[in-house]
């Protein structure tokens, strides 16, 4: 039997997905020079420029904008002894409340722009388009902020603020959408379904079947296993290749700030912020240009009856949303994400505005703290990966295990409330801050991805991505809405919204704990199998 006789006998096909069988092509191989563009490109998208620098230039303008509330205002400026507030959107807030509020907002843009476009990279041969595009605009954003250097123009910052984690949060979401399918190419993981057809390798279940242009192999027990833990290396080995070239571009960057005799006035590190920004920025293009034409256009699904590209990503949405009640495994990893995802994000968010003051905006501290936090963060995931590896752990079982010091983090905040002794005070406790963070922490941007795909259908992979990203972006504009609002109510005190954060990140677990992978895979299956037959898009009963 010829492999299109195969598919048909398996799946019951309409007359145009018959038809669709003659132009079927085989999926493309990952090449090394694809998987090392794949790498590289990470390189560039490491979030120094949207990520780290923008958001600390950002609070530092604020902070030089802002005057002593215990005075009439803009009579004194801020102090490191000091409160420091300013007006912005009808109320006169601490800076830090002001960082988290605008950082809200921007998670809530991000939340929009995902539901209307997540669904476009699924479709079709121009997905890395949406990656390209954003690139792109982060890139502009970057080079934006030389224009923005001086204390009076901080409203321009809160824009470009805004729009720096908006274009590298989507384009870091849908750069990560690509590595299951590089996985799922790779020339040793074709092999190993090859053997799983013929017999070689065990399988509790072996199913072809056809979607769009397509041929996919859903492979469960043994090729399964060895597919997750090919997704894991490469999100792993992304993780090191980008820690190793940053800490190469932190260095590059002490040698700038010295040229630009940062630390020897306050406008001289306020100029050399915007320097390290769009010099980020630079880098990002250059790392970027392999991956946009090395990149093979793996061809998508056919639009579904009824659906345009204006319509299909509410439609998707919806569909997944809906699908995700019958996939039970991947609704309980979707509120787990949801919580979990808020909880990290805003922890991550308070202990920088924390950290930004206790060094007084120091671009060269903050520099050389990141050269830390980024050894121990090639370190850290470097070290999971080969504990992983050595004793074929589980992504769920690492995952767990991280999450416990996610959860550390948050208490060593808490302590801070009715102490200055402790909690994200002092320097010292800012270097083992980064340390730790990047040991024990990171590995969550590995491990958190990589369940995604063991929870998700292969040929909606992007749609699933998606619709993670479109619930992680809501729920990281939630947490630092509330946590804006703890320290307005309490007094000023920027560590009491670790209260929340502990509570929310251990009930959270309870939902990771619930979630079965080898229940997961056969409820994909029958996901797809739906998807084949055009029943995951027929109105519900």
């Amino acid at each position: 039997m010829s492999e299109k006789e195969k598919v048909a006998a398996d799946v019951e096909l309409t007359s145009s997905d018959r038809a669709d069988l003659d132009s079927v092509v085989r999926p493309w191989t990952t090449t090394r020079r694809e998987l090392w563009a794949f790498y590289v490109y990470y390189i560039g998208n490491n979030g120094l420029s949207g990520f780290n620098f923008g958001p600390s230039q950002f609070q530092n303008l604020l902070f030089l904008a802002g005057y002593d509330p215990a005075h009439p205002p803009f009579t004194a400026p801020c102090g490191a002894d000091t409160q420091c507030v300013l007006p912005y959107l009808g109320s006169v807030r601490d800076v830090n409340s002001i960082v988290l509020l605008t950082n809200g907002i921007s998670f809530a843009l991000q939340a929009v722009v995902l539901l209307l476009i997540g669904a476009w990279a699924d479709y079709g041969r121009w997905r890395p388009n949406i990656t390209i595009f954003f690139t792109i605009l982060a890139v502009a954003v970057s080079f934006a902020w030389l224009g923005v250097d001086d204390p009076s123009r901080w409203q321009a910052g809160v824009a470009l603020y805004i729009l720096g984690l908006i274009t590298y949060q989507c384009a870091l979401t849908f750069w990560t959408a690509a590595f299951p399918g590089l996985a799922r190419d790779l020339p040793n993981v074709r092999q190993s379904a090859a053997e799983a057809v013929s017999g070689e390798k065990t399988q509790a279940i072996s199913t072809q079947y056809q979607v769009g242009m397509l041929t996919y192999y859903d492979r469960l027990s043994e090729h399964a296993d060895y597919e997750s833990m090919e997704r894991n290396r490469i999100s792993n080995v992304s993780f090191a290749v980008c820690s190793a070239g940053e800490i190469i571009i932190l260095a590059i960057m002490v040698g700038i700030l010295k040229g630009l005799k940062s630390d020897a006035s306050t406008e001289n590190n306020t100029k050399a912020f915007s320097a390290l920004i769009a010099f980020s920025g630079g880098v990002w293009l250059l790392c970027a240009l392999p991956w946009f034409f090395l990149e093979k256009r793996r061809p998508g699904l056919a639009l579904p009856p009824g659906a345009s590209m204006l319509t299909i990503g509410f439609k998707q949405t919806f569909v997944a949303l809906r699908e995700c009640m019958r996939l039970k495994q991947t609704f309980l990893y979707l509120i787990f994400y949801f919580l979990m995802g808020d909880v990290l994000n805003t922890t991550v968010t308070v202990i920088g505005t924390l950290q930004n003051s206790v060094v007084s905006y120091s671009t060269l501290q903050l520099t050389l703290l990141l050269i830390v936090g980024i050894v121990a963060q090639g370190a850290g995931i470097y070290l999971f990966w080969l504990v992983q590896k050595r004793f074929q752990i589980s992504t769920k079982t690492m995952l767990c295990f991280n999450v416990f010091w996610i959860l550390i983090l948050t208490v060593w905040g808490l302590i801070g409330i009715h102490t200055d002794k402790f909690g994200f005070k002092h320097v010292w406790e800012i270097w083992l801050y980064q340390a730790y963070y990047g040991l024990m922490v990171c590995p969550w941007y590995a491990y958190s991805q990589t369940m995604i795909s063991e929870v998700s259908p292969l040929p909606q992979m992007f749609l699933f991505f998606a619709l993670f990203s479109v619930v992680g972006k809501t729920s990281a504009f939630i947490g630092p809405l509330v946590s804006s609002a703890i320290i307005t109510a309490s007094g000023n005190n920027d560590n009491y919204p670790f209260v929340f954060l502990f509570t929310l990140g251990a009930l959270s677990t309870v939902f990771l704990y619930l979630v079965d992978v080898q229940k997961s895979r056969t409820e994909c299956e029958a996901f797809v199998l739906a998807e084949a037959k055009r029943e995951a898009f027929a109105d519900s009963p």
